[in-house]
């Protein structure tokens, strides 16, 4: 009987510690039982593995989630007599991966700031500024006095929240990469893993933090860009950088900021790593399907799988006008309600917009996303084929994959090659693989001696491998014009939404048209979206699920 006592006793003890030194999201292994490194844990030591154990995503400044789900991609399109069916989608069923998106289309004040940062980083770059300037001279018309909007729609405080227009595919791609790094190094500086920024201006931020100390603070030579930031390439660690564990204690930190008080000062700092959780991902434009899937906002008609009413429109209803007590009668978008009517009568205007209205304006959809449908056309991801959706994946369908890589400067170091803005160079992927050890050296150094010819022949042969799929499976009938010519061309991309020009048909969201990436339009805008990483439920709350233990002890087996 003593010995039964004692081997229970051995057994719960044994796994009482298993339990403690091992758990499913906790401080320690599961599979070694080593504590993880961490700021609050007094057992850290040099060579331990830090694992961002406190981690909590939240959407970027200005976005919201939006939980995704299946989509009958153009299912919601009506089909009208006379108009020709490759301006929607073929109906298909996809599902469409959780994502977040800019609550508003971007606004003339959200331009006017990008176009202030790069006057105020670059003064002498006349080039630069111009080539983000948005062309306003889209609103010119031949037999129209547009000539105050050309001049003023931009850059006064009357418009100052309208959505911007004259922006071309390409130049609204730049916005999004501009303000993936203006975004992290907000979160960086604000947090102190970067130098501050008062410290930054050489202001007194407090008994460690003077003018002194921000005199010694390294100042990079280049503004902050994410990618060179994640490399190593942005030599810049503020006094509440993460503590490298992989370094020896009392070795120098590198910084004067880093040496600056708190716990764990005795050790070096580093940088910060996507597996701290602290870099977001980049902004970008949202994909085809990710923009139709958002602008329909079906969540609200949904309940257990369930969908109760399909839409037309981003709204309920088979009309363009509220059905609400209040509100009875108004138009929902800004669109055109007829040839020659852009805003009703006067004394009693319908939709208030004569051209846009601000971004702002009208009753969200049921995602919390304004004006899907209407002000403007809002350019998506997707290069443009009439029959896209019976050829794409029908997981996160898109079409427009151009693979690249960042260029190597150093292929030994890793070192990434940066233009004179401080953004990597872009070249060509030139494996669907991951290369061997030799193959990487090889191909690196094959790039090397390419890149130092001039022979286009010798530098059109670096690679066999087809890093364009933007026309991969393209089954379609090409759009001609009299000459015979085709309309459509790899720099074709989407736009989607309607805009205060078009009549009410173009609101649908599975109505689509096309445009050359580098040019523009008065009718046309954009939003940006991010990937959302992690589980694709947004919210437990309510809702019937499993349950999950926070702690999973290892099974001690008894035997036989």
């Amino acid at each position: 009987m003593k010995k039964l006592i004692l081997y229970s006793f051995t057994c719960l003890s044994l796994a009482a510690l298993l339990t403690a030194c091992s758990s499913k999201g906790g401080n320690s292994s599961s599979k070694t039982g080593v504590p993880y490194a961490d700021r609050k844990s007094k057992n850290n030591q040099s060579g331990a593995f830090a694992v961002a154990t406190q981690y909590k995503r939240a959407p970027g400044p200005g976005l919201i989630p939006i939980e995704g789900g299946v989509l009958v991609v153009g299912g919601s399109a009506i089909e009208v007599p006379g108009v020709e069916p490759n301006i929607y989608n073929y109906k298909r069923q996809v599902t469409v991966p959780s994502f977040y998106m800019d609550e508003t289309e971007v606004s003339n004040t959200d331009w006017l700031e990008y176009l202030h940062w790069i006057r105020y980083n670059y003064p002498e770059d006349q080039e630069f500024y111009y080539n983000e300037l948005p062309d306003t001279l889209v609103w010119r018309s031949a037999l129209s006095y547009n000539e105050p909007y050309v001049d003023n729609y931009l850059r006064h405080p009357a418009y100052r929240d309208y959505p911007v227009v004259g922006v071309s595919w390409e130049q609204a791609n730049r916005y999004c990469l501009w303000r993936s790094s203006r975004a992290n190094e907000f979160i960086l500086r604000e947090k102190g893993i970067l130098t501050d920024y008062r410290t930054l201006a050489g202001g007194n931020t407090g008994r460690n933090n003077n003018a002194a100390t921000a005199a010694a603070t390294p100042r990079p030579d280049k503004p902050f860009n994410t990618d060179a930031y994640l490399n190593g390439q942005y030599d810049d660690k503020g006094k509440n950088a993460p503590i490298d564990y992989n370094t020896k204690a009392g070795a120098a930190t590198g910084t004067a900021g880093a040496a600056a008080g708190g716990r764990g000062n005795n050790q070096p700092r580093r940088t910060a790593t996507l597996e701290d959780g602290l870099i977001m991902q980049p902004y970008r434009l949202p994909t085809e399907a990710e923009w139709e899937y958002a602008a329909l906002g079906l969540i609200g008609n949904t309940e257990y799988e369930n969908i109760n009413q399909n839409k037309i429109y981003p709204w309920n209803g088979l009309g363009v006008s509220s059905a609400s007590k209040k509100t009875r009668g108004l138009i929902q978008a800004n669109f055109k309600r007829a040839p020659g009517d852009y805003m009703g009568v006067g004394g009693s205007l319908n939709d208030k917009g004569d051209l846009t209205v601000p971004v702002i304006q009208y009753t969200p959809n049921d995602f919390g996303l304004y004006n899907m449908a209407g002000n403007v056309n809002e350019w998506v991801n997707d290069v443009y084929r009439t029959g896209t959706f019976t050829d794409a994946d029908a997981f996160n369908p898109y079409r427009g994959n151009y693979f690249e890589n960042k260029k190597l400067e150093n292929a030994q170091s890793g070192k990434i090659a940066l233009d004179k803005y401080g953004n990597p160079i872009k070249e060509n992927a030139y494996s669907g693989r991951k290369q061997t050890w030799a193959e990487k050296q090889a191909q690196a150094k094959r790039a090397d001696s390419i890149s130092r010819s001039t022979d286009p022949q010798t530098a059109t042969a670096s690679t066999t491998y087809q890093a364009d799929q933007r026309g991969y499976r393209d089954r379609q009938n090409l759009l001609l014009n009299e000459e015979g010519v085709t309309l459509i061309n790899d720099k074709s991309r989407v736009y989607k939404g309607g805009s205060w020009n078009d009549m009410a048909y173009w609101l649908n969201p599975a109505t689509r048209r096309f445009l050359s990436q580098d040019e523009s339009s008065a009718e046309i805008g954009f939003r940006c979206a991010m990937t959302m990483l992690g589980a694709p439920e947004i919210s437990t709350s309510g809702k019937r699920s499993f349950k999950t233990p926070r702690q999973v002890p290892y099974r001690v087996s008894k035997g036989k």
